[in-house]
């Protein structure tokens, strides 16, 4: 029997797809929203399908609002319900130049992106999970909000998405929904094959517990865990998910200083 309806954006490809393998192992009816790739969506379908799971794919640019109130229209006649929202679409691919080169309208792009995502996806499930006065709502963020040196544009979308997420769980509370927020540090995706050089990877490995990059299935672990009652009692939270980069970095510099002196 089905553990409910969960409906990821963007689970066509990395720590979407991450996500909705694992949801669907876990017994969730896994909808997997993708925009432009239906081959991937449908591979990741049929892979939950071969595991024994229940999924199917919907098409929809979550920046659109029209097009999101249908896709959660749909569920709603198909299911009578949705239990759990993931929002990972990763709706613009972040520019990376220097503020100095940065054009307004890129900047905008990829904020304004990352926000109608959100908002549009929040507001239709809201309406639905506060009629049945439950659901789980799990944002997928970056460490990228923290620091400094990558890219402006990105890292400004982030700190916004966390500063959103918060609200709506304040908003979400009185009605049984819980919203909390992962970052995840440097995965190994489609995404990122062109920029982690063979330098960035040993960095990386260098700084992790695991001794290896970050993969969606790792974070789609966690995520599956925060969507799932395991998780019921937190909301509002905001767990960092980077393999120990951010400690491992900052004991590492410091034994540096310590040995340089």
């Amino acid at each position: 029997m089905s553990r409910g309806v969960a409906l990821i954006s963007g689970a066509g490809r990395g720590i979407g797809a991450g996500t909705a393998r694992e949801l669907g192992r876990r017994g969730y009816h896994v909808i997997v929203n993708y925009l432009r790739d239906a081959e991937s969506a449908a591979a990741v379908v049929a892979g939950i399908e071969a595991d024994g799971g229940s999924a199917r794919t919907v098409r929809a640019d979550v920046r659109d609002g029209e097009a999101v109130a249908a896709m959660i229209e749909e569920v709603r006649r198909e299911h009578g319900r949705l239990d759990v929202l993931v929002c990972n679409a990763n709706t613009v691919q972040p520019p990376f130049q220097p503020l100095a080169e940065l054009e307004w309208e890129r900047f905008a792009d990829k904020v304004n992106g990352e926000l109608a995502g959100v908002y549009h996806l929040t507001r239709r499930a809201l309406e639905i999970m506060r009629e049945q006065r439950a659901g789980r709502i799990v944002y997928v963020s970056s460490t990228a909000a923290d620091m400094v040196g990558g890219s402006i544009a990105h890292s400004t979308a982030k700190a916004a998405l966390n500063t959103f997420a918060r609200h709506v769980a304040g908003d979400g509370a009185r009605f049984g929904v819980t919203v909390n927020t992962v970052a995840a540090g440097a995965v190994d995706t489609d995404a990122t094959a062109d920029v982690f050089t063979d330098g960035i990877r040993s960095h990386l490995r260098s700084r992790s517990v695991l001794g290896r990059v970050l993969l969606p299935d790792d974070l789609g672990k966690i995520i599956a865990t925060v969507a799932d009652d395991a998780f019921g009692a937190a909301t509002g939270q905001l767990i960092r998910v980077d393999g120990g980069f951010d400690v491992l970095e900052q004991v590492i510099g410091l034994a540096g200083e310590f040995e340089s002196r």
